[in-house]
């Protein structure tokens, strides 16, 4: 059997992004082939017609269906998102998405609002989580996205989130 074909298999049985480390464990292939047939896969689904597509988040692979076949088959098989993000949950999680890691009162002060129902909402969802403590009094929460962040919006890393305008990047800043 092909490697490649191994792989691929591999990785559309996977629930979650595995990393090639993780996967070369799990079906005992070295880590080098294990790379070598993500290059082909990526090379098969970049310009191909499949329905299927290689998602790359946090240097983890997954399988994923495509972005055209997705819009058409989310409203069957996107159970998980069923109730869609309410603008306000939006808010807070582009909000911590492009000023990670923050806090809470950090959060409330952009917002202009009290955000403590769309951080539960954000969490519950897996979308953000606590990625530390702020060193000051209180030792509050810091709040980051999650790899479910990023496979939900496609991205590799956070890095991959769109630029903002000039005018645009105050709404994430704090003035200190």
């Amino acid at each position: 059997m092909k490697v490649i074909a191994l792989v691929e298999a591999a990785l559309f049985l996977e629930s979650d992004p595995i990393s090639t480390d993780k996967l070369s464990e799990k079906i005992n292939i070295p880590v080098d082939e294990i790379e070598n047939a993500i290059l082909c896969l990526k090379a098969k689904y970049k310009d191909n017609d499949s329905g299927l597509s290689l998602l790359e988040v946090d240097n983890s692979f997954l399988m994923t269906p495509s972005k055209e076949c997705w819009e058409i088959l989310k409203a069957v098989y996107g159970k998980k998102y069923d109730e869609k993000l309410s603008k306000a949950a939006l808010e807070t999680l582009s909000i911590i998405a492009y000023s990670q890691p923050m806090t809470k009162a950090e959060i409330d002060i952009l917002r202009g609002v009290s955000a403590d129902g769309m951080i539960r909402l954000l969490q519950k969802k897996n979308l953000i989580k606590v990625v530390g403590k702020k060193d000051i009094p209180g030792k509050p929460p810091l709040f980051g996205t999650t790899k479910e962040f990023l496979k939900l919006f496609k991205l590799n890393s956070i890095s991959d989130l769109p630029k903002l305008k000039d005018e645009d990047k105050e709404k994430f800043e704090l003035n200190a």
